[in-house]
């Protein structure tokens, strides 16, 4: 059993360190999801429709968009458990 520091957030424990970049490589692909994982889900949940709808309608020129909204939220979450 890995011992971490007892001043690490609970959540880090039981996701383990490697869930942050892992995310940022799942919001390449499904923004939404990743959202949801980073401890958004009733944004991620409200954003899947949104998401499905602007890649039909705009042929994918917004998924930069929701990519890059993924990574803002993941940014906040990591910055707020790491208490910075």
């Amino acid at each position: 059993m890995v011992r971490l520091p007892k001043d690490q957030d609970v959540e880090i424990r039981r996701l383990g360190p490697h869930v942050t970049p892992m995310n940022y490589l799942l919001a390449i692909l499904l923004p939404p999801l990743s959202i949801f994982l980073a401890g958004r889900p009733i944004m991620g949940i409200l954003l899947v429709p949104i998401w499905i709808l602007a890649l039909f309608f705009s042929g994918g020129l917004t998924h930069p968009m929701f990519i890059l909204l993924a990574w803002i939220v993941i940014f906040e979450r990591r910055q707020a458990r790491s208490g910075g």
